[in-house]
């Protein structure tokens, strides 16, 4: 196994080198570490609001798809055809999401573009609940998926920028967190609620995200991206309690932004320090899509129902559901304490994969190119998603269920590889100290 990418502390891991700016005593670095201000937890939990809705709007169709196959309305009543398209045409909403991210996260900031996702997703929601034809459904789940793109790029950035060093893993897993709690949302309604009520329920996440963001700061990083230093002085003090110490904390971060206050130019994107990173995001992405997640979670309750099972289907896909929810919050309880890397080795997709591959992607993008490449990571992603969750059904159909879940299986096999071979531990450093590592690290990331 590769030995960890950013190890114990040292000259090497000096952030700035170029400027002598004094560095914090062991107990400076525990007040400006430790989470002092219980608002940075309330200003998380207010985005990742967003990944709940999304969560909820993935696996929208895990009880819809059989109960319009089934409905006595002409219109609505769904072929095989019209569910393949009624499943996958959410991620293309999402890859459509994601590019937007790539402009909107630097024009508009990360919060900002958050709360934009509400008009997408509330619409999509309406435009579900009153359907009364086969494109309404199309429509609305094109469009919640958009604002699920939207927010997948968006929310970890905000989370990780905002978080302190201590605690950003734990608060870097809340945004899967959200999203599986949704999901679990979703099926335990689904037992309850016809499907048209579902899609009403989904609006109240979404406008109370709203309400709340609009009460919380910017990320003290944009802020100063945008030469609004008084105000993401403000922002930090916010976030970390007025008896913190924020001085070196602040100074790093202003160093750092000044150090990269341009657009990442296409000259700067052939360097190892800002390729390398985005590389290894896109195919960390890549690959967790290649497991084969979104399809399962979408199509969750009809393979279900083409298996064996004791229980109703509809009670299986509550009972994932909630395994899911507990093993992410596992994940996020340890992955400060374990680090990031051997939970990947040692881990199923709810405990590893799927919340730490978000995390990583936030932490590791360099900060001069972060808001077009996390869009650029979540386009890859849902892209992949699509092509996947489009063909599941037909695969299925024409070879069985056993031939794409040993396609999943097999993926798994060359994520262990990627793991050891590419991905660095980041486990209690901070952004501007992972990004300095790029920059002068002692060994290669990919060979």
């Amino acid at each position: 196994m590769q030995e960890p990418l950013l190890g114990a502390e040292g000259p090497d891991y000096d952030t700035f080198p170029e400027k002598s700016s004094p560095s914090p005593s062991p107990g400076e670095r525990t007040r400006v570490g430790a989470p002092q201000n219980r608002r940075v937890f309330l200003a998380t939990f207010a985005a990742v609001l967003g990944n709940f809705s999304f969560g909820y709007a993935l696996v929208y169709t895990s009880p819809v798809i059989p109960a319009l196959e089934l409905s006595l309305d002409p219109d609505l009543r769904l072929t095989q055809t019209q569910a393949s398209w009624f499943g996958s045409v959410f991620t293309l909403g999402a890859a459509a999401g994601g590019l937007s991210a790539m402009v909107l996260n630097d024009l508009l900031g990360r919060k900002l573009s958050i709360m934009f996702s509400a008009v997408p997703s509330a619409a999509g929601y309406a435009l579900m609940a009153g359907a009364h034809g086969f494109w309404m459904l199309l429509l609305g789940r094109t469009l919640t998926g958009f604002a699920g793109g939207l927010t997948a790029a968006c929310i970890p950035v905000y989370v990780s920028e905002i978080a302190p060093p201590r605690v950003r893993g734990a608060l870097g897993a809340t945004p899967q967190l959200m999203a599986v709690f949704g999901s679990l949302s979703l099926y335990a309604l689904g037992l309850l609620l016809p499907w048209r009520w579902l899609a009403v329920a989904g609006e109240g996440p979404v406008l109370v995200m709203t309400l709340l963001l609009s009460f919380m700061p910017n990320s003290p990083r944009f802020l100063l991206s945008r030469g609004r230093d008084s105000e993401a002085l403000r922002s930090l003090a916010w976030l970390r309690g007025a008896d913190a110490d924020i001085r070196w904390e602040f100074s790093q971060i202003q160093d750092n932004v000044q150090r990269q206050s341009t657009r990442v130019s296409w000259a700067e994107a052939r360097s190892p320090h800002v390729y390398r990173p985005i590389l290894i995001a896109l195919l960390m992405r890549f690959l967790q899509q290649l497991t084969g997640i979104t399809p399962i979670l979408v199509y969750l309750q009809p393979i279900f129902e083409s298996t064996a099972v004791l229980l109703p289907p509809r009670d299986d896909a509550a009972i994932v559901g909630a395994v899911r929810l507990f093993s992410v919050l596992i994940a996020a309880l340890t992955m400060d304490l374990a680090g990031r890397k051997v939970l990947l080795f040692v881990s199923g997709y709810a405990m590893g994969w799927g919340p730490i591959t978000w995390l990583l992607m936030s932490e590791i993008l360099p900060l001069q190119a972060r808001g077009v490449a996390s869009g650029l990571c979540v386009l890859v992603s849902w892209l992949t998603a699509f092509a996947l969750t489009k063909s599941f059904l037909l695969v299925v159909n024409a070879f069985g269920l056993q031939v794409p879940f040993f396609f999943f299986a097999a993926i798994c096999l060359a994520n262990l590889l990627f793991t050891g071979c590419c991905v660095p531990e980041t486990k209690g450093r901070s952004l501007e100290q992972i990004e300095s590592f790029f920059r002068t690290g002692r060994r290669s990331f990919l060979h």
